[in-house]
């Protein structure tokens, strides 16, 4: 419980730098998945123990994003934008791939007893994590609907202080959602 508690107090940090778009939210999110994996994998959540390995990987690819841009329109930084409509199939995708796979996984090699539920957090979150990395807006309405989710198979896993803190996350992220489109214009 002492590391479900530290890792919900650093996912309250990480969450008020996602807010306002500090770069330094990606060092938040690589401490915060490194103590949910000890957390998750004692809880039996498979998928979501396997997703703060690829959050850890991708913690470093989303920095190096934000602080460098896109190389090909030499930014020093990433601006927040719109994903573009090509994406969207891209983002599908990748969903359906996760989604079916991590289910599989949990099916055929594991005990989980929420394997749909617990791939579907993961699947999606693969694709927020991705969306967040390129500093998509819509973003913010893929982590509301994995927070909720979540909240409510964290409460069934008896994971109390990580369900509220994924319920506070699903409130934040509308307000996130409203703080980023202002700081688009």
């Amino acid at each position: 419980m002492a590391l479900e508690i530290i890792g919900t107090l650093v996912g309250l940090v990480y969450l008020w730098l996602e807010y306002k778009a500090s770069i330094y939210l990606w060092i938040a999110s690589i401490i915060m998945p490194a103590i949910y994996i000890f957390v998750y994998y004692e809880a039996g959540l498979y998928a979501d123990f396997g997703i703060n390995i690829y959050y850890l990987g991708a913690a470093v690819y989303g920095w190096c994003v934000w602080k460098y841009g896109n190389a090909s329109d030499n930014r020093e930084e990433l601006p927040i934008t719109h994903m573009p409509k090509r994406s969207w199939i891209k983002a599908a995708l990748m969903y359906v791939i996760a989604q079916l796979g991590i289910a599989w996984i949990l099916l055929a090699f594991t005990d989980s007893n929420v394997p749909w539920w617990d791939a579907f957090t993961t699947a999606l979150s693969v694709v927020g994590m991705w969306m967040l990395a390129r500093k998509y807006i819509e973003q913010w309405w893929v982590w509301i609907v994995v927070d909720v989710v979540c909240a409510g198979l964290y409460i069934y896993k008896d994971l109390h202080f990580t369900a509220a803190l994924y319920a506070f996350y699903a409130i934040i992220a509308f307000f996130g959602y409203r703080k980023w489109k202002q700081m688009m214009q």
